[in-house]
This record gives structure tokens, sequence and C-alpha cells, in this order.
């Protein structure tokens, strides 16, 4: 997606050691035309797979999962990171290493919004190692769901993500893939 990539490339900076910031448009501050404009392409190439809810990890993966599921016309549940008051056991869990934050986050889903036979299209913001999208994934597996697909607005192909997720057996697209990041330049695969 072009205009992302321009996004990217004029906006975005590499702080060193795998970390992106975008914050001017996609992680603080959201751009809302590029939103809606990302989630139109998400939809498009996953029309086929016949989702019918969009899964996405609090808080950056909801701008474009949200965008994807109003241009599919379908739900979208986030995986929660604190577990609200409203939120009554059971509770599917599942944890991931956050590369940002330094820390294991817990990454929770109600039963009450996922359930056995739907059709899980996961999207977020960043892929990167993979651990994050691969507990998203257990927890439609812990559902009894389908996983149909994962879509990202941004790859960091060079953390290695989409090959520790090629066991789910699932398209992945990614609207950007960055091959390198080094000395404060940010390489775009052709």
């Amino acid at each position: 997606m072009e205009e992302l990539k321009r996004k990217v490339l004029e906006e975005g900076q590499d702080l060193g050691n795998g970390i992106l910031k975008v914050d001017g448009f996609i992680n603080h501050q959201i751009d809302p035309l590029l939103m809606r404009r990302a989630g139109e392409e998400l939809a498009r190439r996953f029309a086929y797979t016949r989702v019918d809810k969009i899964l996405t990890a609090e808080i950056s993966g909801i701008a474009p999962a949200l965008a994807a599921g109003f241009a599919l016309g379908v739900p979208v549940v986030f995986a929660r990171k604190t577990k609200p008051i409203t939120m009554t056991e059971p509770v599917y869990v599942e944890s991931a290493p956050s590369h940002t934050k330094g820390l294991e986050v817990l990454l929770m889903v109600s039963p009450e919004y996922m359930k056995a036979g739907d059709r899980v299209l996961i999207v977020d913001d960043f892929l990167a190692t993979g651990h994050t999208i691969a507990a998203l994934a257990r927890l439609v597996q812990k559902a009894g769901a389908e996983l149909v697909g994962i879509g990202v607005l941004i790859e960091k192909e060079f953390e290695g993500g989409r090959k520790a997720l090629a066991d789910l057996g699932v398209p992945i697209e990614a609207l950007v893939t960055i091959t390198a990041m080094r000395d404060g330049r940010i390489i775009l695969a052709e």
C-alpha cells in the first residue's frame, strides 16, 4: 500500500533495537483516513476467507482492526491486557512477551465474544517476532474458532515473525514490509 509506505518512510523513526516509532499516524495519534484505506485493503485481501469476526490486541491493533471490520461488515474483538470487573470467568488467557514494553503481557478474551465456529481474521499493527499474533492464534484455538488469516499494517521481516507463524497454515498479508532498519534508515521490500 503506497500511501502507508510513504508514511513509514517519511514519518517513521528507527529508534534502534528493532523499534519503529510510528506514533504520529498509528500508535498514538491515528490518521483515520489512512486507517480507513488500510482497513479496506486488508478487507479486499481477505474477502475470500468469509471472515465473520476480527481479533486484535489492545491497544494499537484496534484502529486497523476496526477499519477492516467496517470494510468487511463484521464485529471486532480486542484481547484485553487487563481484566475489567465486567469480564466474568471463565476467560481465555494467553501471554506474550512485549518487545516495546520489555515484559510479558496477558491477552484475555471472553468466551461471550469468540465462539466455536467463528471464522476469525487476526489484524494487528505490526508483525515482528510473531509472539503476540501467536498468542492471539492460541486464543482462537481455545475458543474452538477457526483462524482464517493474519493481516498487519507493517511487517518487520528481519525479526522472523512470518516464519514463526508458518505452522498456523493461514495466509499472512502485510501492507508494508520492512526488510531492515539500520543506522536510522528504514529499508522496505520492493
